[in-house]
């Protein structure tokens, strides 16, 4: 990208002049912007239940824009396009709402229901199966089975008190309601004004800087609408599927488990995992006696992975977004821990930003002294800093696109020959 290439915005010794007069260091620029991102995170931890909505709302209209834009692009004006956009997403979870939530909250009852009896059958087979190799731990008054008895008697009752301190709270019932009746209002108004405000954005950044900062802001944009879209269609599709498949196995609490692995499949391999070991544990209890239909509750979730790696990712996702899944997980963890739910939604767009800015700083150290050990490959003269990081870079960028394309090769080579081998 030619607006990242402008080296005029990299030199580290570049100062520049204010209307004021004085000069304003690389160093003092990056020190305010840093308290900039600072107060802003302060913020929205601090006001986290207050903010989600209006966070979920940006979310929606930043995904929504490109239908706007296509929608414009036929002739309709963006108020007519956000209007059909709104109806369209609203009539849509309306539906799924009436057809899913009767269905799932009935499961979710059984599921409390039943905890109980499954603890109870659990106990009674490490009991039967384990007391023969260690009676002392898994025989009758052993160890393990009074913590189960235990366990069996305060299941219920845990699963009740979960649920009723969670719906019974005030606060719990409000903040509900303003995420689902606010966040529809500002994804409107938002994607309404989207244009604009990315317009007026743009006039707010400093002018020597602007080119490297739209630059770095197209590659955020890329990755975060690359992984998030991708991903989207990946758990929506992988969700379905799990969820009909289990249903017409006839898997207690099917659609549970299976709309429940399709949420968590946006992080490879997590999804299948956990929902084939919740599934296959319920199918050891439904079905005992029975193996063939335990298989194919484990066949369910086999053909899931070799899809969603042979066919939806590869497809839908694609391999050059750049969210590793380990620093995804991380990302996860460390604003879950830190902001809740709000920290949920911020997590993947903050690991895109976090993970552009490091790579542009890798390209920068690799034009610096420190890694060439000599003069930097930016020279101090302005005339020819454009033009001389501009073919470094390239080149840069040049080896790391061959790279990739001969490592999907081997990739698609390795599995042909698989697949034929097979």
């Amino acid at each position: 990208m030619p607006a990242r290439l402008d080296a005029s915005a990299r030199r580290p010794h570049v100062r520049t002049q204010v209307a004021g007069g004085d000069a304003v260091t690389l160093g003092e620029q990056m020190r305010w912007w840093g308290l900039a991102m600072l107060a802003l995170l302060l913020f929205v931890w601090a006001f986290s239940s207050a903010v989600t909505p209006f966070l979920a709302g940006m979310a929606l209209a930043y995904f929504l824009d490109p239908l706007a834009d296509r929608l414009e692009a036929r002739g309709l004006s963006r108020l007519a396009a956000t209007c059909v956009i709104t109806a369209l997403a609203l009539a849509g979870a309306v539906a799924a709402a009436l057809v899913l939530i009767p269905l799932l909250l009935d499961q979710l009852n059984q599921v409390i229901a039943a905890a109980p009896q499954y603890v109870a059958a659990l106990q009674d087979f490490i009991e039967r199966q384990g007391a023969a190799y260690a009676p002392e731990a898994f025989g009758e008054g052993g160890v393990l089975a009074k913590g189960l008895a235990q366990f069996e008697a305060q299941a219920k009752d845990w699963s009740l008190k979960i649920i009723g301190a969670t719906w019974s709270g005030g606060l719990a019932l409000i903040d509900f309601l303003a995420l689902i009746i606010i966040t529809p209002v500002v994804a409107f108004y938002m994607l309404l004004d989207w244009d604009r405000m990315i317009d007026e954005i743009d006039h707010w950044l400093p002018r020597r800087h602007a080119p490297t900062i739209r630059g770095i802001a197209a590659d955020v944009d890329r990755v975060l609408a690359g992984f998030v879209r991708g991903q989207f269609s990946v758990c929506l599709i992988l969700g379905s599927f799990y969820a009909l498949a289990l249903l017409a196995v006839g898997l207690n609490f099917g659609l549970v488990v299976g709309v429940f692995a399709g949420l968590i499949s946006f992080i490879p391999f997590v999804g299948s995992l956990v929902g084939g070991a919740l599934s296959i544990g319920i199918a050891a209890f439904q079905f005992w006696g029975d193996p063939v239909w335990i298989a194919v509750v484990a066949g369910v979730f086999m053909v899931g992975q070799a899809v969603e790696g042979n066919f939806l990712t590869p497809r839908l996702v694609g391999g050059s977004v750049g969210l590793h899944p380990v620093w995804l997980m991380f990302a996860l963890s460390a604003f879950g821990a830190a902001m809740g739910f709000t920290g949920l939604l911020i997590a993947v767009p903050a690991a895109a930003v976090i993970g552009v800015l490091l790579r542009f700083g890798l390209e920068q150290y690799r034009l610096g002294r420190l890694y060439q050990g000599g003069e930097p490959l930016v020279p101090d003269d302005p005339d020819h800093a454009r033009d001389e990081a501009r073919d470094r870079l390239a080149e840069l960028h040049r080896k790391r696109a061959r790279a990739a394309e001969a490592r999907d090769t081997a990739r698609d080579t390795a599995r042909d020959s698989a697949r034929d081998g097979g």
